[in-house]
């Protein structure tokens, strides 16, 4: 259940983006998708964005910046060990410099850069792709 709001949240600041939005309004709330949005946020995909009311239903504004070409949450389980990590960012990311997979690890939420770093390993929960 939590996978798919977090990719239908995505899929709403992405179709915002191409619409040409300043801003994306996200509901329901998850604190798995408080920690990706701050990714998005530390890596320049997203300018701010502000929880309202975090213990209800709450609501989560999105400053968009024009940066995002593609973002998805995986909806089914890829367990990673922190030597695959490499491998697997090779395998679903055009190059390089175009992206980030975002994991779950036991270190909190992290891009696959600071998983490295780390030396941990955990489950991938989307992928961000610029433009």
């Amino acid at each position: 259940m939590g996978r798919r709001i977090l990719n239908d949240a995505l899929r709403t600041m992405v179709n915002a983006e191409r619409r040409g939005k300043a801003t994306a309004n996200l509901q329901p709330i998850s604190s798995v998708m408080v920690s990706f949005l701050g990714i998005m946020k530390y890596r320049g995909y997203i300018k701010n964005f502000e929880v309202f009311d975090p213990h209800r239903v709450g609501k989560i504004t999105v400053e968009l910046q024009g940066r995002i070409k593609d973002c998805k949450a995986l909806t089914y389980r890829q367990d990673l060990k922190a030597k695959d990590i490499e491998k697997y960012r090779r395998g679903m990311l055009p190059t390089q410099q175009w992206g980030y997979v975002v994991l779950t690890t036991p270190n909190g939420v992290l891009d696959h850069e600071e998983a490295m770093k780390q030396n941990v390993g955990g489950q991938v929960l989307g992928m961000l792709r610029f433009m």
